[in-house]
């Protein structure tokens, strides 16, 4: 081998372990950080992983929440204010409100927000009870109610809601709601009036609803979620991503992004977000 060859040889070899190196701290970065697991019952101590979860705490007692904080956990709780699932013990006292049934999730229907009752007891009932519990924040669902109906009274109905769960203190991270979050900020307002936080699914990944596979998001998809909360990151809301695949390659790009913009995710290969 003469000196070129071997200065060459040299050369590749240190770019193949700075490569090795990147990939292998884009495939650690972040992991435990957060977990969703909207459909898990079981005993918290299995989520000891995840230094934040995100769980249906309706499902949990105070005493197993309150046992694992104090391990240095912080508990997130599932909280549905756009629409209501038949599953729900309260489902038959609003039924008379709900809208029209949930793509995709059939024992689920839209409701209206703007009705003061549904309100009430967002506000005075359920949210309350779930901070006795002694969570942490709010994983808010479905204020995308209001892309679904965007009129005037479920807009002001979601603000409403929206900012008195501000001010129980708790932290507010909405799951999706970008046509709600946008309208309230082109309208003049501040963000953090209704949210401390943004669960964002499927930024890099999509769903295909029919075959029930997933794959990489289309290209205009992935740039207009990537604006929408790279926005609010700038504005010192809190940022997660929340994306469904089992590849490989296409995790590593997830990590890759998040890390490069400080922002927490969890990577799912089922959308039941069990364990």
């Amino acid at each position: 081998m003469n000196y070129k060859e071997y200065e060459m040889k040299k050369y590749n070899l240190i770019v193949a372990t700075i490569i090795s190196a990147l990939a292998l701290s884009a495939c650690s970065y972040g992991e435990g950080e957060y977990g969703v697991f909207l459909s898990y019952d079981g005993d918290l101590e299995d989520l000891s992983d995840y230094k934040t979860v995100v769980i249906d705490a309706q499902y949990f007692d105070k005493e197993d929440i309150e046992d694992f904080k104090e391990q240095g956990h912080e508990v997130y709780s599932y909280i549905n204010i756009g629409s209501i699932e038949s599953f729900r013990d309260y489902y038959d006292e609003y039924e008379d409100l709900t809208l029209d049934v949930y793509e995709h999730w059939e024992e689920e229907k839209w409701v209206d927000v703007s009705s003061g009752r549904w309100q009430e007891f967002i506000l005075d009932i359920l949210a309350p009870d779930l901070l006795d519990k002694g969570i942490d924040g709010f994983f808010v669902d479905n204020c995308d109610v209001y892309y679904q109906y965007p009129e005037k009274e479920i807009f002001e109905g979601l603000t409403v809601i929206m900012k008195g769960l501000i001010a129980t203190g708790a932290e507010v991270v909405v799951n999706g709601g970008d046509a709600f979050v946008t309208a309230y900020t082109d309208e003049g307002g501040d963000a953090d009036d209704i949210i401390t936080g943004i669960n964002q699914e499927s930024v890099l990944t999509s769903i295909d609803w029919d075959e029930e596979e997933f794959h990489e998001a289309a290209a205009d998809d992935e740039e207009y979620f990537k604006d929408y909360i790279e926005t609010y990151a700038d504005e010192g809301i809190n940022i997660y991503l929340l994306e469904y695949t089992d590849d490989p390659l296409l995790s590593m790009k997830i990590r890759r992004y998040c890390k490069a913009h400080g922002f927490k995710y969890y990577i799912s290969d089922s959308l039941e977000l069990d364990l």
